[in-house]
């Protein structure tokens, strides 16, 4: 592929826009009541918080197509964007906006967010088809490495990366991708696990209002292996499956299991052994009875079942401190799980808790990519409205096609999103004319036509951006 000539370039056309992409998916937000819970919930004070309405939006749009910065929030403001689009505002007040939130504030977004997400799964079926029989709550955090010590809460977290940290709950399906159903930026130098019994409650709650009916099953690594998140999934009425921590008593009880329990199982698809740096196609797993948290009031115990997965050791690995022979020959991998699926389907299931992790990973290749600003409670604002573009883009997919109901977030943005389109007017009305041949025309076709049922074939009236 060459180019055909010498071609000047000029940035002279007021009617082109470079995100067509953006006006079905914020009708969708609008359908879904977006503007109305900005308006309902959000009240920050002094100019700053005046027109949240339109702020709130603008920022979650800019998220959409893939803006990474406050000032990166200028892509809403070129060629045409004005004609489709009402409410635009400079990035420096949008930026003043967020720096205007206090955790109060940001908790009141939270609360927006909770419920577009069950708005959404209202509007859009498939976002979470199969919830009415089973759906797996993951639980995870990053560190978001920053520079400097100009940033509020930035510290040394658990990985030794200086940055501030982000744990956030999504819930999926058999048949449906992760949404995500809370967020919360912390510190970072606090531990995994802090706050995680809080946001399972809310998750929870979030997840059965958007119409999740069936079982719930909490799934997380051994990080949050501890009393209060495994008491937290069962108040709230959610089975559990949490990576256990190999301790002298976790030690003790699979060092109790008999030789012949044991039952091999090979992989379809070799899994990347972390500990061990090799990938692994063939394991044995068994299970135990075991109480846990035994050092607690009785009332706290915990007693369900051990899930323990075992790969041979290869060269001359050394052995944790304090374990025998047993574990010379063997590493060993321990899920405790009150899950009543069979010893088989409950370690299988267990082990697609990393699907938490291509969210994390789709986030940072995203509005996450940074925390911009320097103030903590702007940065966790920033962090919520991030979940909302990501649910918001999820949701898009969801009613453009099969394909892109599973594709990743980054994926929409370049086939759905960000499309180039020519605006014309016609009886007064805006146009969109989008490329000839577009290879993914059809599925922005279903998802425009959903939005705007009544004229499929004509473009929507402005919208508040």
């Amino acid at each position: 592929m060459r180019v055909s000539h010498s071609i000047p370039a000029d940035f002279d056309d007021p009617n082109l826009v470079s995100a067509a992409g953006l006006v079905p998916v914020l009708a969708l937000a609008e359908k879904a009541g977006l503007y109305g819970l900005v308006d309902e919930h959000v009240t920050v004070s002094g100019d700053a918080g005046a027109n949240a309405v339109h702020k709130v939006p603008a920022l979650i749009a800019g998220m959409v197509a893939g803006v990474k910065s406050i000032d990166g929030m200028k892509l809403l403001r070129h060629g045409g964007m004005g004609k489709i689009f009402t409410g635009l505002r400079a990035p420096s007040t949008l930026g003043t906006h967020l720096r205007a939130y206090t955790f109060g504030h940001v908790r009141q977004l939270d609360a927006v967010a909770s419920r577009l997400l069950i708005a959404l799964a209202q509007l859009v079926p498939g976002l979470l088809a199969g919830g009415d029989e089973v759906a797996y709550l993951d639980i995870d955090d990053t560190m978001r490495q920053t520079h400097g010590y100009h940033k509020q809460g930035v510290a040394y977290g658990y990985n030794r990366v200086k940055g501030l940290n982000a744990q956030l709950a999504t819930v999926s399906t058999p048949t449906a991708v992760p949404v995500i159903t809370a967020t919360r930026l912390r510190r970072g130098n606090v531990t995994s696990s802090h706050g995680a019994a809080k946001l399972i409650a809310e998750a929870i709650t979030t997840a059965r209002r958007a119409g999740v009916t069936g079982r719930i099953t909490v799934r997380a690594d051994s990080a949050y292996y501890n009393h209060d998140t495994i008491a937290a999934a069962q108040k709230a009425g959610a089975r559990f499956s949490v990576t256990a921590r190999l301790d002298k008593a976790v030690t003790a009880a699979i060092s109790r299991i008999s030789e012949d329990a044991w039952t091999a199982i090979k992989y379809p698809n070799a899994i990347f052994d972390e500990d061990e740096q090799r990938w692994v196609s063939d394991a044995e797993v068994a299970e135990i009875g075991y109480t846990a948290f035994t050092s607690r009031k009785k009332a706290e115990h915990v007693t369900a079942r051990l899930i323990v997965r075992r790969v041979k050791r290869l060269g001359a690995k050394s052995v944790p401190a304090g374990q025998d022979e047993l574990f010379a020959a063997y590493r060993y991998h321990a899920v405790f799980t009150d899950t009543p699926l069979a010893t088989l389907e409950a370690e299988a299931s267990h082990r697609d808790h990393a699907i938490v992790e291509q969210v994390i990973a789709d986030l940072k290749d995203g509005a996450l990519a940074h925390l911009p600003s320097g103030v903590f409670t702007a940065n966790a604002a920033w962090t919520v409205l991030a979940a909302m573009a990501f649910n918001l883009t999820r949701a898009a997919g969801a009613l453009a096609s099969t394909r892109h109901a599973r594709a990743r977030t980054g994926t929409i943005r370049t086939e759905l999103i960000n499309i180039a389109a020519r605006i014309a007017t016609r009886a007064r009305r805006p146009r969109l004319h989008l490329p000839d041949c577009w290879p993914w025309q059809d599925a922005f076709t279903a998802l425009h036509h959903t939005v705007f049922p009544a004229r499929a074939t004509s473009p929507p009236p402005a919208a508040a951006a």
